[in-house]
């Protein structure tokens, strides 16, 4: 069964290196492949660099255009789809998601189709984050499963692992949110589509290095985004 990691970045070179040696480390036959939009700190070429030492292992898409997190993401789907790939993961650069915990998604995947690095399936599980910060996340996770009524605890959660039966299940050409709207888009196409998604409890580390890409577009467009979700799937037009 191939395995591919993927880990979107925009100015990550403080990180990209280490998540990378990491992830290898597990020696779990885990490829990558990096999403990168453009980063203006040479993110890429350090990714470059590294494809020396992990040939066949280590990927890179430098995308030209920075139009959120969500569109990355779908690139690099497309791109495991194309290249035959079974089991697909969804993974921060900044050690936020603890790269040990992928082979925990990965066999909770197995038995569902989808899993999730949950942070708040089994209390609160997160570690140097403002309370505030806290609060807003427990709380617009609260939102989501209020609205959509998806059985997920986390359901903004980025720590994802998807079979590739799932990903095509989901129709990734009609995902329309950009931002962290996008991760609960994921989730609630995959929970209409019959998909079983297990949570798996996680801690969730804050980054130490680089900057939080969080912003209140991202926050808006989350909160208005589920909505319309709801709407659409009131009247059939999901």
């Amino acid at each position: 069964m191939k395995k591919l990691v993927i880990i979107p970045t925009y100015n990550e070179k403080e990180n990209i290196r280490n998540i990378i040696e990491a992830v290898f480390a597990l020696q779990q036959e885990y490829h990558i492949l990096v999403v990168d939009d453009s980063s203006p700190d040479g993110t890429s070429e350090i990714v470059r660099n590294l494809q020396e030492y992990y040939p066949g292992e280590l990927y890179l898409s430098v995308r030209k255009v920075k139009d959120g997190l969500g569109k990355a993401y779908i690139h690099g789907f497309q791109w495991a789809l194309k290249n035959n790939y079974d089991y697909i993961f969804e993974m921060d650069a900044d050690f936020s998601h603890d790269p040990k915990d992928l082979p925990k998604l990965f066999e909770a995947c197995k038995k569902g189709g989808m899993s999730v690095g949950s942070r708040y399936c089994n209390g609160v599980n997160v570690v140097n984050w403002p309370m505030g910060r806290v609060l807003l996340s427990y709380f617009a996770s609260r939102y989501v499963r209020f609205v959509l009524g998806i059985p997920v605890y986390d359901t903004t959660a980025g720590f994802v692992c998807f079979s590739r039966e799932t990903l095509q299940k989901i129709g990734l050409h009609k995902i329309k949110l950009k931002g962290y709207g996008f991760q609960v888009e994921m989730k609630f196409r995959a929970y209409k589509k019959g998909v079983k998604i297990i949570e798996v409890p996680i801690i969730f580390t804050n980054r130490v290095q680089g900057e939080s890409k969080m912003n209140g577009g991202i926050i808006g467009e989350a909160i208005f985004g589920v909505l319309n979700l709801k709407w659409k799937s009131l009247i059939n037009r999901l």
